[in-house]
């Protein structure tokens, strides 16, 4: 019996007004994140978004890769006038960035996802 063949899953966007809330749980695979990153900059070019919200609370472990999306998500939210910030970094996921020599040049953390919305609500970033 053949079974069908699944593609990736999109990762939910939820717009909250002028702000787009992405929650990542467990592991993205790679398609996905690609996927993610062509989303959000088709939303960000397509509408009155000023802000990308990342949750990355519900991520174990980022490796380089994915730790160079979040990077070029930011880049370009930034180009298309939005800002990125990252919300719920693990401490094991900071240290394996650095580890990577990932540091991201740009890219504005916060503690958690309502004090990311803080922060671009104010301005902050």
């Amino acid at each position: 019996m053949n079974q069908p063949l699944i593609g990736p899953t999109q990762v939910p966007v939820l717009a909250l007004g002028d702000i787009l809330l992405v929650s990542l749980q467990g592991e993205l695979h790679d398609g996905m994140a690609e996927q993610l990153q062509q989303d959000l900059t088709s939303r960000v070019s397509a509408g009155e978004v000023t802000g990308v919200v990342i949750d990355i609370s519900g991520v174990d472990m980022v490796d380089s890769f994915l730790g160079r999306v979040l990077g070029e998500i930011a880049s370009m939210a930034r180009l298309l006038a939005a800002r990125t910030v990252i919300a719920g970094m693990r401490p094991a996921v900071a240290i394996t960035l650095v580890e990577l020599g990932l540091t991201l040049p740009g890219l504005v953390t916060a503690l958690d996802v309502d004090r990311a919305l803080e922060l671009l609500s104010s301005g902050g970033t």
